[in-house]
């Protein structure tokens, strides 16, 4: 973990080390295979079975990702939660990660709350994003986070100095976006909200989604 004080300048830093490697130039970047299919990632969890969906060319093409699985996880015949995982054997300038925060806003959703979630898996703990939207009447919970180059990350700006460091020093840019999406259902008079269950839901999928993507991510060093 980084030191709070250190944190506050990394906006800076970042532009900074952006600005540097402009300037320099960075080493051309590797392109570097899962070490599994992304479709070894579980297709169900618990008592959720998961049903395959295709995003379309065009969507594909602007999201730039190499690979991706995305599933719809369902209990009996109700809709629970979707997961997607894209994956890019490399990143460069205009072909890296969009950040779901900025997309947000443009598909009509807005923030209700957000804000980080501690996952606990196999004796470590890693932060991920936690949102809650709207849009109009609906509301949706979503988990977010970037896995790749041995890390699991949640800040943004961790995320680019990353990114722009190991470029740099590694030509290695591998990264996946990893996002867990709940539909939160209104309450009806006299009945508690939904959100306790989503979250619980959210965690328990997020422990056993972080191992398996870091079963199909390269190893670090390879």
């Amino acid at each position: 973990m980084l030191d709070p004080r250190v944190t506050r300048f990394l906006p800076a830093a970042v532009l900074g080390l952006g600005c540097l490697l402009v300037g320099t130039g960075i080493r051309p970047q590797e392109r570097v295979e899962p070490a599994a299919p992304l479709v070894s990632i579980p297709a169900s969890f618990g008592d959720y079975r998961g049903e395959d969906l295709k995003i379309a060319d065009e969507e594909r093409r602007v999201a730039a990702m190499s690979d991706y699985v995305m599933r719809l996880y369902k209990r009996d015949t109700t809709d629970a939660f979707s997961v997607y995982v894209g994956y890019y054997d490399y990143q460069v300038q205009g072909r890296t990660i969009h950040s779901p925060r900025n997309c947000l806003p443009g598909a009509g959703w807005e923030v209700l709350q957000g804000g980080t979630q501690p996952i606990d898996v196999g004796g470590s703990r890693y932060l991920v994003n936690r949102y809650l939207l709207a849009n109009g009447a609906s509301q949706a919970l979503v988990y977010y986070w970037y896995q790749g180059r041995g890390r699991i990350e949640a800040n943004e700006y961790r995320v680019k100095w990353n990114l722009l460091r190991d470029a740099a020093l590694r030509g290695r840019t591998e990264e996946s976006l990893v996002r867990i999406v709940l539909p939160v259902l209104p309450a009806r008079p006299g009945e508690p909200s939904s959100l306790a269950a989503r979250d619980s839901i959210a965690r328990a999928v997020a422990a056993s989604l972080i191992p398996a993507v870091q079963h199909v991510m390269p190893t670090v060093g390879a």
